[in-house]
């Protein structure tokens, strides 16, 4: 939300120093997420003064003017406004000034006359949407004085960032208070003196006999109000309105719109403006219902577009024309307010958080009404905020308020849903402990005062009964009081201590400390830890290829923050792509990143979803970049399969093993490049390339090589320590052999088999060769080289020795495999 401190010191002391309000505003929860200075866009436009002014020689609609801008020399202008006549006074804008929308000024010839600036309308300055003509300023003005200055428009906007969980300082009137409570300031609440402002017109038809009002369901809607003021003009508002709407970002449109806006950014209160005609039926009457929409029912809003609205939304409709606004959200086209409207129907309401919510998240419409309405809007003191802007239409417009028969306010107010204040009990000595300082009794009354809290003495001396208001659903429990004293004492005056206690030694756990060395061992291996969206795209898992099997059913999201992250992820993986493919489209072609997270899966008839935590990696392109005299290969299975191998070393993963998978096992990744990891007989995850069409989904470029393991398992299977082994003393012996195998036979079955046949005595077994040749090894054959070192711990081992085991080995390995040695 944008803050005007100029709008903000009327009804607030506003310090002076902003960076110390700023650095304030972000220790007590308020974020800030930019500090404008206002003004500068006008900077180069200035009063000035038509001296002369003639019909242009080449045009019927252009004058050439000579206008005094307090320079040495008046400068000569072509100007096509209709209203622009020698002798009055209006803005203008000097070669070199930028406009807003970016207009930068030059000079220039049009239609062969030099022009050497630009006479100004409000639209152009963005002070208004007026744009018949140059904007005329008083004779009084200064000429040459710069026209931010003179319109009083240099001021400081802040952008904030408020809490989903502050409403109440989604307001002008409620940052006040904020500001009060932070500062021990007094501060003026603007809504009792501009409500009392509001003159009811006995002689007009009671708004009561005009408008009708039906809630269908409370729950939607717990409360509606509606008054009507007659007689209204619209056209352009006040300058002081236009000027305090344009500092907080909001473009003037028409003095009714205008109102509505200012009483929404002023006390939080989000209005409509209906034009009461156009919702009046045939019997006289407006009849107002707000109830669900119908499925498959559509409303063109005033944006233009014809939206098809589902049950879940709920719409104000009348019998007649059916819905004519999206509650909460956005009004509709046919019922706006036009230049030819005469007779407002003013709407004040309250509408469901959640609901309003999901409506304008999946209709991908968020308006200023509708992120008030999803935080919650106050039920209370609607009919005053409503009499304020009712009493500022009838000022700005000219027109006058209707009387009701049914109470002395003028309004028909339906509110069968009343929301009751919290009462709370603040026990100070708890607080204090739990705080850890002695913070004053004195103290904390006057914060939770300031706060619109009401505070009285309970029957325990060392407590406060306190009530909290309405407008501040957050307080629901005493824990929520501790955090607002807390937050505006200071967190910073805690003296740090650390917790009581006996014998308490703080240590890292054993699965922290795994991760720890996870972490290390991947960044020492090249990669860069990331962090991807917990959302996904429900289609994420069919664009990888992955296989759903085992993953359960994706968690879907009741009010997802848009269509495309409206599930829980299943798989690191897509997150990961995305970012290589946003890499790669900026130049960056080298990447290797990882990520640890959750990931997420329901099951049928189960209230929550499991959580696992997945480790996940990507590498894409090369480890470095080419040199003059190097060009380094891209990454393929192995690199991923090394990286894996060095987590097994570093975790001291027993029996580590890399099974080869089926393309039917692993569609995600390319055939003959993919495998399982395997510690003993526990699946740890996969290891392989990418397959194309699946790095293609995600507009990467191929290859990309990824792993996903299963951290609870690494946690599970790593070893904190290993066991010693004793520096050799006795020689080993080396031997070589080649067997001719099947090309179905893996390297993986030869290790097994040789491992299991050597025993003790084989200390290393190492491929270091594989040959295919038809004519000397066969067809569908292939030779795969070991070489083997045998070494005993006790001893130096004899030919004998060697021999018999190096025989046995072979047997084995034949007769389990069918392979034949190689001469």
């Amino acid at each position: 939300m944008k803050v005007s401190l100029k709008w903000l010191s009327d009804y607030v002391e506003v310090p002076t120093d902003i960076k110390a309000f700023c650095d304030r505003l972000d220790l007590t929860g308020t974020g800030v997420e930019g500090v404008e200075k206002t003004g500068a866009a006008l900077d180069g436009v200035v009063v000035g003064h038509v001296e002369t002014c003639e019909a242009h020689p080449d045009s019927d609609h252009m004058h050439v003017v000579t206008v005094n801008v307090g320079a040495d020399e008046p400068v000569q202008i072509v100007c096509g406004a209709p209203n622009i006549v020698a002798g009055i006074k209006v803005p203008v804008a000097a070669v070199g000034a930028v406009l807003p929308g970016d207009l930068k000024i030059k000079k220039s010839k049009l239609r062969g006359v030099a022009s050497a600036g630009m006479c100004c309308s409000r639209r152009e300055l963005g002070m208004g949407a007026d744009h018949e003509g140059i904007w005329i300023l008083p004779d009084d003005a200064p000429v040459g004085m710069p026209i931010a200055d003179y319109a009083k428009l240099s001021d400081t906007v802040l952008d904030l960032e408020i809490t989903p969980n502050r409403p109440d300082c989604l307001s002008m009137a409620g940052f006040a208070r904020e500001v009060g409570a932070m500062y021990q300031k007094e501060w003026t609440n603007p809504l009792g003196e501009m409500a009392a402002k509001m003159q009811l017109d006995v002689a007009a038809t009671p708004v009561d006999e005009a408008v009708q009002i039906t809630i269908e369901d409370d729950v939607r809607c717990p409360r509606y109000t509606a008054r009507v003021i007659r007689g209204c003009k619209v056209g352009p508002s006040p300058d002081w309105m236009v000027e305090r709407l344009a500092a907080i970002g909001q473009r003037s449109i028409n003095n009714i719109v205008d109102v509505t806006n200012y009483i929404l950014f002023l006390l939080g209160q989000p209005l409509h403006a209906f034009d009461l005609d156009k919702l009046t039926g045939a019997d006289g009457r407006a009849h107002v219902v707000i109830r669900a929409a119908k499925d498959g029912e559509q409303l063109t809003t005033l944006d233009g577009e014809k939206r098809t609205l589902t049950s879940d939304m709920t719409v104000i409709a009348t019998p007649e024309q059916g819905a004519v606004a999206l509650a909460g959200v956005m009004g509709g086209l046919d019922t706006e307010v036009t230049d030819a409207t005469v007779n407002i129907l003013l709407e004040a309401a309250t509408f469901e958080a959640g609901r309003t919510s999901r409506t304008s998240r999946n209709l991908g419409l968020i308006s200023e009404s509708s992120l008030r309405y999803e935080r919650g809007v106050d039920d209370h003191d609607i009919e005053a905020r409503s009499a304020a802007a009712a009493a500022l239409i009838a000022e700005v417009a000219g027109g006058t308020v209707s009387v009701a028969r049914a109470n002395d306010a003028g309004i028909v107010d339906v509110w069968p849903r009343v929301s009751e204040p919290v009462e709370l009990a603040f026990r100070i000595p708890r607080f204090c402990v739990m705080m850890g300082a002695d913070i004053p009794r004195d103290f904390i009354a006057d914060i939770l005062v300031r706060l619109g809290c009401e505070v009285a003495d309970a029957a325990d001396a060392d407590t406060l009964a306190v009530t909290a208001p309405t407008f501040r659903p957050d307080l629901v429990r005493e824990i929520d009081l501790y955090e607002e004293v807390l937050r505006l004492w200071g967190m910073d005056r805690i003296p740090a201590t650390l917790p009581g206690g006996r014998e308490r030694v703080g240590t890292r756990t054993p699965a922290e400390r795994t991760m720890d060395t996870i972490n290390h061992t991947l960044r020492a291996s090249g990669l860069n830890e990331t962090m991807t969206y917990s959302f996904a795209e429900p289609g994420d898992l069919e664009r990888l290829r992955l296989p759903a099997d085992g993953l359960g059913e994706p968690v879907e999201l009741i009010n997802p923050l848009n269509a495309d992250q409206s599930v829980m992820r299943q798989s690191i993986i897509p997150g990961l792509l995305r970012s290589v493919a946003y890499n790669q489209s900026r130049g960056v072609k080298n990447v290797q990143l990882y990520e640890s997270g959750m990931v997420f899966f329901a099951h049928e008839g189960k209230k929550q979803p499991k959580e696992k935590r997945k480790l996940a990696g990507v590498l894409a392109g090369a480890m470095r970049d080419a040199g003059w005299n190097d060009a380094p290969a891209a990454f393929d299975f192995f690199d991923g399969k090394g990286v894996v191998e060095n987590l097994a070393r570093e975790l001291a993963l027993p029996k580590v093993r890399f099974k080869a998978l089926a393309a039917d096992e692993a569609p995600h990744l390319q055939p003959g490049r993919a495998a399982a990891v395997l510690s003993g007989g526990t699946e740890l995850g996969w290891v392989g390339e990418v397959h194309p069409l699946a790095v293609d989904a995600f507009e990467a470029d191929a290859p990309v090589v990824a792993f996903e393991l299963d951290v609870d398992a690494l946690v599970k299977a790593s070893r904190p320590a290993r066991d010693y082994v004793d520096v050799p003393t006795f020689p080993a012996v080396s031997m070589d052999v080649a067997f001719v195998v099947d090309e179905a036979v893996t390297c993986e079955k030869l290790m097994q088999c040789m491992s299991s046949a050597g025993g003790k005595l084989l200390e290393d077994a190492r491929l270091f060769d594989v040959y295919r040749d038809e004519e000397r090894v066969g067809t569908g054959k292939k030779s795969m080289a070991f070489a083997l070192t045998y070494r005993a711990s006790d001893r130096t081992l004899t030919s004998e020795e060697v021999d018999k085991t190096h025989d046995r080995l072979i047997k084995k390995v034949s007769a389990a495999t069918g392979a034949e040695v190689r001469g």
